[in-house]
């Protein structure tokens, strides 16, 4: 199919930054859909995919992050766009079936259960009765009846609490005694611990959607003097929203573009994968990269500050010694040089040297983006698992693999991907310069055959959606790679409402 837009379609994508030739090429990636990733084995312990660090080497990249840190711009770069919607599912279905009157309650609402008769225990609870009583409304009085359709929809609707259409990071997550904080505040705690650049700053980069820019500033504005003032710290907090020129077009069963009631074409945001072009921004030596819902409290902080300073030392000890021998490449290094480079690169960076390798085939290698990335042992939790895999032109390499990447009807590939010990819980820590000290253009390192393409329904009709390449899958795909494990106590995401209840969210 050619797509021939109109002369208002030309119009629209201007407004949006996109060609014609990159929607055309979305839409032949919905024509001939995404090659499956080719699984080579899952990157374990065993193998030396993942490397599992003893007491001698944490305790020295702790060091080395100390000592080689200083001077060093740090950067926590959180996504951070989502809405919280999906954490309160179960409770939108419940006040969209339930009358008071259902004899199986227990049964047929097991979640909605757990989450009255704890109702107390979260941190959003004083908000939700204060606001009720700002209608004159007794919580416990409508507890006590089980008019519970309404305190849920006090929490949830807009024009009340706005829990449901607030994002993630503006919800109250955790308490402290009478004070509560939200996960804007538990990274900004996260920062003062771990990133904080010698002079006191801590810079923080969230990425959001439009329509929460005035909330998030807002709540900004209300507490950055606190944390300033509590943890001796200079904040330096940025926004970003996903940029519109990766957008990729809606279309139909037959990969017909799709359109709106006033014939516009119908454009969908690109997924996470686009916001490599925001992070391509951020001028860092050291990023950390986290996810929004990923915070606990102060109490179960120690292990993830731990882990943070020991990827970062790790990091830029490979960086300090990769940057030693670009430079020596640059120069006329002698065989046995190039074969010392070689084997740094094999033995250190896990990266796949040819056997007939040349000087600059090694500086390439070495030349390129950096990424230290902790697993976490899979307990069954969803995410990309680690793995070696295979490219078109035959080079192998550490990747973090999607369920949905997958051949799963190849037998030897589904026993590859059944395989793997680990996943990734979105904890990496990067380094975006190369040895001049120039910012990479990070792209020039995306994979753009690993994107995904769903199906949605909207109405009667279908529609297919397709989804940039992952942050951290495709869009960093040719990157020097590194897997560290890291301690289950590093990853507390919260999910669902209920999340909030386990041990790891609750008071110490």
């Amino acid at each position: 199919m050619v797509f021939k837009p109109t002369d208002n379609d030309l119009v629209q994508l201007n407004e949006l930054g996109l060609t014609v030739e990159k929607v055309q090429q979305q839409i032949d990636h919905f024509k001939e859909g995404f090659p499956k990733t080719r699984l080579d084995n899952a990157a374990t312990p065993a193998n030396g995919g993942i490397h599992v660090l003893n007491d001698k080497e944490i305790a020295r990249y702790q060091r080395l992050y100390t000592s080689l840190g200083k001077g060093q711009r740090l950067l926590k770069f959180v996504p951070a766009s989502g809405a919280a919607t999906r954490m309160f599912k179960d409770l939108y279905t419940f006040t969209a079936t339930y009358f008071g009157v259902s004899g199986n309650f227990e049964k047929e609402f097991p979640s909605v259960k757990d989450f009255l008769e704890n109702i107390h225990a979260f941190a959003f609870f004083n908000d939700l009765k204060a606001k009720m009583a700002e209608a004159d409304l007794d919580i416990e009085d409508y507890l006590q009846r089980g008019d519970y359709s309404t305190v849920i929809n006090f929490l949830l609707k807009e024009q009340y609490l706005g829990y449901g259409n607030l994002p993630k990071a503006l919800l109250k997550f955790h308490r402290y005694g009478e004070v509560q904080r939200t996960p804007l505040e538990e990274h900004i705690v996260e920062g003062a611990l771990y990133a904080r650049s010698s002079d006191g700053t801590v810079n923080l980069h969230f990425t959001i959607s439009p329509e929460h820019r005035t909330a998030f500033r807002r709540k900004l504005a209300e507490v950055k003097n606190y944390y300033e003032s509590t943890f001796g710290i200079r904040l330096n907090i940025s926004f970003s929203e996903q940029k519109h020129y990766t957008d990729i077009i809606a279309v139909d069963e037959q990969n017909q573009p799709l359109r709106d009631d006033t014939g516009r074409l119908i454009f969908r945001p690109g997924g996470h994968g686009a916001l490599i072009e925001n992070l391509n921004e951020q001028h860092a030596d050291l990023i950390f990269i986290k996810n929004i819902d990923n915070v606990v409290p102060d109490w179960m902080k120690h292990a993830t500050v731990i882990y943070k300073q020991v990827l970062a030392g790790l990091l830029l000890d490979l960086k300090a010694k990769s940057f030693e021998h670009l430079r020596t490449l640059d120069g006329h290094p002698d065989e046995k040089m190039l074969r010392k480079i070689a084997r740094f690169a094999k033995e250190e960076l896990n990266i796949m040297v040819p056997d007939d390798y040349t000087a600059r085939d090694l500086h390439a290698l070495l030349n390129r983006p950096m990424r230290i990335c902790g697993m976490v042992k899979n307990l069954g939790e969803p995410g990309g698992g680690p793995f070696y895999t295979i490219d078109s032109m035959g080079r192998r390499s550490l990747q973090i693999v999607e369920s949905a990447q997958v051949n799963h009807n190849d037998p030897q590939q589904e026993a590859i991907f059944q395989a793997s010990t680990h996943f990734n819980p979105v904890d990496l820590v990067c380094s975006t310069r190369n040895y001049h000290g120039r910012y990479f253009d990070l792209r020039q390192y995306i994979d753009p055959m690993t994107g995904f393409i769903s199906k949605k329904s909207k109405g009667a009709q279908i529609l297919k959606s397709q989804e940039l390449p992952g942050l951290w899958n495709g869009a960093m795909a040719n990157w020097i790679t590194l897997f560290v494990e890291v301690p289950i106590a590093t990853f507390n995401p919260v999910k669902t409402v209920n999340d909030l209840l386990r041990k790891e969210h609750r008071e110490g």
